[in-house]
């Protein structure tokens, strides 16, 4: 507890939210004594997230219309941002993990890693509040968000594969829904991408675009374009 701690830059008064922020499903349903995961705080993380984030943006740009803050937001708030932006932390080496997912590189999954993520920044919120959470979860996104304010980072990941696949010839993008896992509060989507309906590769999200935007995202690493 006490590295996390160091590690994040936030000392917790009740240990067992961060406890639960770090405890996956895998590990609740194996456990005798944890047996509540992270999922009810991810919820909640999810909402607090995305109202750090919007009320950030429309402070900071106040002449960029509706639409490209919600692109902006949803580059920032998706699980491959999150992701990336956990590593800063290294929240993977933190989080508890059943023998199953563990085995089968559960800890370096995007879709269980931006959980934490979220969960954590939940704790932070019920242990401080909105402010306190507030300014951890901007202070870790600073440079990202500058980076999206700029134009430098705003990734539509679709129109890039579409557009890197144009310019080789290689085929038409669709994508298919092959699962829909979890409770309709806290739904996992799994996308597939396909090429010329050639299954290439699958993303997961909180909705069918982010989804898509994942799936898009790890094509275009695979094509050595992003």
């Amino acid at each position: 507890m006490k590295n996390i701690e160091e590690t994040i830059g936030y000392t917790f008064k009740d240990k067992a939210l961060l406890k639960k922020a770090l405890t996956h499903s895998s590990y609740a349903n194996e456990s005798r004594s944890d047996r509540e995961s992270n999922e009810r705080l991810e919820f909640l993380g999810d909402s607090v997230l995305s109202i750090a984030i919007s009320d950030y943006l429309f402070r900071l740009l106040p002449n960029v219309d509706e639409g490209r803050l919600s692109k902006y937001r949803a580059t920032l708030v998706c699980e491959q941002s999150l992701y990336d932006i956990s590593k800063q932390i290294s929240l993977s080496d933190f989080v508890r993990l059943g023998r199953g997912e563990e085995m089968t590189g559960g800890r370096e999954r995007p879709s269980i890693i931006s959980d934490a993520f979220e969960a954590l920044l939940a704790a932070i919120y019920l242990d401080s509040g909105m402010e306190t959470a507030r300014e951890w979860v901007i202070g870790l996104m600073r440079g990202a968000i500058d980076d999206v304010a700029a134009g430098h980072r705003y990734n539509d990941y679709k129109t890039m594969l579409q557009e890197a696949l144009q310019k080789g010839d290689k085929g038409k993008v669709t994508y298919r829904t092959v699962a829909e896992h979890g409770q309709d509060h806290n739904k996992i989507f799994e996308v597939e991408v396909l090429v010329d309906n050639i299954p290439k590769c699958r993303g997961t999200g909180h909705n069918k675009k982010e989804a898509e935007q994942n799936a898009a995202h790890t094509a275009l690493q695979r094509l050595g374009a992003k």
